[in-house]
Order: structure tokens, then sequence, then C-alpha cells
């Protein structure tokens, strides 16, 4: 749980967990707002209050054990989220292997997540905005979501800002517990062993899931 401290000299850099998502009661539980769930779930389980506005994003801080944490769910609608992302890194002076960034993706089957310490955008519009305001670098983290695949013909687009189904709510929000687990590891072992533990665990649950419809 969370404890009250104050950020100082001292304390050991923070972490910054950054939410994609788009702003609004419109986009509530839709596909490509997973991110922006994954920040609430992390939140509330550790009590950290979301109830200020920095950098353009809806923003708490606290700590998680020794570790001192920032939250942001970016409300400049997903296109441009790096605007927030590289405002608040830039502002806390955080080197990009202290951010992490939590999306939709729709390359793994719903519910199925995955922690990467860097990589490409996958065409994902938000992740691009965060590179481009990172001046092109991707060693940054990312908690990756997986919504699946839309089915038959189905524009992408149009998937994105669909709500889940109730099979595949289910699904995400046992998704969101299990990530919330996985952070916790992550900030208690580090990136590197977090993401290997969290990831072996996640492999076996894509392989159960991957056949079935989302």
């Amino acid at each position: 749980m969370i404890t009250r401290r104050c950020f100082c000299s001292s304390a050991p850099r923070p972490w910054l967990f950054v939410g994609l998502g788009n702003p609004g009661d419109k986009y509530k539980g839709t596909r490509h707002n997973v991110g922006f769930e994954m920040i609430d779930a992390f939140a509330k389980a550790q009590g950290i209050e979301m109830n200020t506005l920095n950098c353009k994003a809806i923003f708490g801080q606290g700590f998680v054990g020794d570790a001192p944490l920032l939250l942001a769910k970016p409300q400049t609608y997903m296109n441009l989220s790096g605007e927030s992302t590289g405002a608040l890194a830039a502002y806390y002076k955080l080197p990009l292997n202290r951010v992490i960034v939590f999306h939709d993706d729709m390359d793994l089957p719903c519910g199925v997540l995955r922690l990467q310490d860097k990589g490409g955008h996958g065409s994902h519009n938000g992740l691009k905005s965060v590179i481009y305001h990172f001046r092109g670098n991707r060693e940054f983290a990312r908690l990756r979501i997986g919504i699946g695949k839309p089915p038959g013909q189905m524009d992408p687009k149009a998937f994105l800002l669909q709500k889940f189904n109730a099979s595949a709510r289910e699904r995400i929000d046992t998704a969101l517990q299990e990530g919330v687990e996985g952070l916790k590891l992550l900030l208690l072992k580090g990136l590197t062993e977090g993401a290997r533990r969290f990831n072996t665990e996640q492999k076996y649950k894509h392989i159960r899931l991957q056949t079935m419809p989302t």
C-alpha cells in the first residue's frame, strides 16, 4: 500500500507509469482505453489518488514500498499522447528506462499481457506520438494489453472504439488484476526480473487463449 511520504532528492528516482486512452465518457470502457483502465486499477489497488492535473494528464503520485511512483493518464486524446508523456518525463528529469507506457494491443489475444523493455510503435498512434516526443527514442518499457483482432473484415478503428462484450470484459478485468500484480513485482524486483517472471506466466495464458474468440 501507499505510504505518505514526500518526494525528495534522497529518494530513489521515481517510476512514471503512463496509461494511454481517450478522455471523456464517450470512450470509457472501449478497447482503446484499456491503458487508462490499467492505471485506474493500479491506483485503486495501491491507494493512490488520481486527483490532480499535470502536463495535460490526470495525475497521481505515491510510494509502493520504497519505490516512488508517478501515474498519469494523458488527456490530449490518443494521437497526441506524447505531448503529455514527454513533458512529464522532462519535468521530472526521468531517463526513459524509468518510464512504462500501458497500451492496447491487437497482436495479443484479449486478456493477455506482455511487459517489454523497449520496442517500436506497432502502428499504434499513441505510441507513435510518445516516440516522437521522446525525439525518436524507443528505449522505454511498455505493458501491452491484448484486446484481440477485429472479426472478419471489420474496420480496426471501429473495433478499437467499441466497448467489450461480456466475455471479453471478464478477460480484461482478470488481466487488469494480473497487471497490478506484475507491476508490483516489477517495482520490487526491477524491470528485467519482473518482466521475465510475469511474461512466463502470461505465455501459458497466451497459448490457452489465442484460439478463442474475443
